[in-house]
């Protein structure tokens, strides 16, 4: 049995802020992942997900609005946490945002969710941060991890 172990806080550069409230537009959404050349879905779907998810996580960039970085937590509120479409803009910040996504998550699922076991679907970028948080990679591509009680 995996699992995760730091729980290390994370700041956000100065101009953005976390929105663990409001999930963001399925336009929106859409439009960041087609900017991290992503896989984008019909808004209808989009939407659909986002409010089954247990928890929607948004970087926006207070000046402009736009979201620059985005995770979506489901659970089966029982065994299971999954984090979905971890994502955030290639640049200067994208390796602290996904830190920082993930970071919160798994403070949320600890809180929130003890026990259950998390995974994680996640772009090539995001692999070394789910490495620094404990989680072992599958060198198959089969993502197994979950929380030691």
């Amino acid at each position: 049995m995996f699992s995760f172990h730091n729980t290390k806080s994370h700041d956000l550069p100065l101009g953005f802020f976390l929105e663990l409230e409001k999930s963001p537009s399925a336009q929106d959404l859409n439009r960041l992942f087609a900017r991290c050349k992503m896989d984008t879905y019909s808004p209808k779907k989009l939407s659909f997900a986002l409010d089954k998810s247990y928890r929607n996580i948004s970087i926006i960039e207070e000046q402009s609005s736009q979201l620059y970085g985005y995770v979506r937590i489901t659970t089966d509120k029982g065994l299971n946490a999954n984090l979905w479409d971890l994502v955030a803009l290639p640049g200067k910040y994208q390796k602290e945002f996904l830190a920082i996504l993930i970071s919160n998550s798994l403070s949320i699922i600890r809180r929130e969710l003890p026990g259950c076991s998390v995974s994680i679907a996640a772009e090539p970028a995001a692999l070394i941060i789910i490495e620094k948080e404990g989680f072992v990679i599958d060198p198959d591509g089969i993502r197994v991890m979950s929380y030691r009680i």
